[in-house]
């Protein structure tokens, strides 16, 4: 996994792992349209979209466990697209971890190894150091919390040496108390290793937390891949401005645009002015607190409501108000996509 003696940077540049056009649809429906990444040899990848738009279906095809309509899967050039999962050398975390309970933490890492006896127990005792959980190996599976079951399919799928990781929502199942903790320990698990890494998820934090980049999918199509701070700050849509963060869909011409457009606004580009500083005038429905700051529903003067995010004591739910809106994050010609 070290990458000696290879030309790491021109093969980081054509992508280690690509997906070239894939496509799957089940009866007539499209689930993954023509879909192309690249994916950099030791990035996170988060495949993030709603329901139904196509990323498990895209992780599945990636693992060799549907067959696709059309396109490839290359790893290191290497096109694996007819290959059997296991001859993929793919790792995969699945979502309710398919830990087997009547057999231990080492023989659960264990399953699967070509090695036996010594070779075996020095690998499990290996991958088990590399997600922080040396000499676990007689611990029984019912006696772990749901983060230390997590780490030991981790561990059973980076066993094998694979070439690549596959995580189908690696946190969905745990209390949302331990999701932030987990997802470091996992982030900083997969960064010791250093393996090319594909996730699934529907959460936007667990994303951009996770995610080196993010790859945004909607009906089974990509819409953008970038970093978080691409995504969030320069959509390539209207549906990235308003999946990726909170927005606002204002009315265009409130701003001064096109006649039948649409503003998308982050509630953090819009502040309380006064009056002499001009701005959408409303009155004050709601207040979201949120610590020091909180988020306030604002109904305007035309019956359209929008969020402002401000300091908690800004104003008071009823106050008659004035907003100043600082920045646009996406216009929407025509009032399309």
């Amino acid at each position: 996994m070290s990458g000696e003696g290879r030309d790491v940077t021109a093969e980081a540049a054509r992508g280690y792992l690509r997906i070239e056009r894939l496509s799957k649809s089940y009866a007539g429906r499209r689930a993954v349209d023509a879909l192309s990444l690249d994916v950099p040899r030791g990035e996170i990848l988060a495949l993030l979209g709603p329901s139904g738009s196509g990323k498990t279906t895209t992780l599945r095809l990636l693992a060799g466990f549907e067959p696709p309509d059309a396109g490839r899967v290359l790893v290191e050039g290497e096109d694996v697209t007819a290959l059997a999962p296991a001859a993929r050398r793919f790792g995969m975390v699945f979502q309710h971890y398919a830990l087997f309970p009547h057999l231990d933490v080492g023989e659960n890492v264990a399953f699967g190894l070509a090695v036996k006896g010594a070779a075996a127990a020095r690998r499990v005792a290996d991958v088990l150091a590399m997600v922080d959980l040396a000499g676990f190996e007689r611990r029984r599976v019912s006696e772990l919390s749901g983060g230390q079951q997590q780490r030991v399919a981790l561990a059973r799928s980076l066993a094998p040496e694979p070439r690549v990781l596959l995580l189908d929502e690696p946190l969905s199942n745990l209390d949302p108390a331990l999701r932030e903790r987990t997802r470091r320990e996992l982030r900083d698990a997969i960064r010791r290793v250093g393996i090319t890494t594909v996730f699934v998820t529907h959460e936007q934090e667990e994303a951009f937390d996770l995610g080196d980049r993010v790859a945004v999918i909607d009906a089974g199509r990509l819409e953008q891949v970038g970093t978080p701070d691409e995504l969030y700050d320069r959509p390539a849509s209207a549906f990235v401005a308003t999946f990726v963060g909170r927005a606002n869909d204002l009315p265009g011409r409130l701003l001064g645009g096109p006649e039948g457009s649409r503003a998308i606004v982050r509630p953090e580009a819009m502040r309380f002015a006064g009056v002499e500083n001009g701005g959408l005038e409303g009155v004050v429905t709601a207040r979201r607190f949120v610590g020091g700051h909180a988020y306030f529903t604002v109904r305007g003067a035309g019956g359209e409501d929008f969020e402002v995010f401000a300091p908690h004591r800004a104003v008071g739910v009823g106050e008659r108000v004035r907003v100043a809106v600082e920045r646009v994050l996406y216009w929407v010609e025509g009032g399309a996509g």
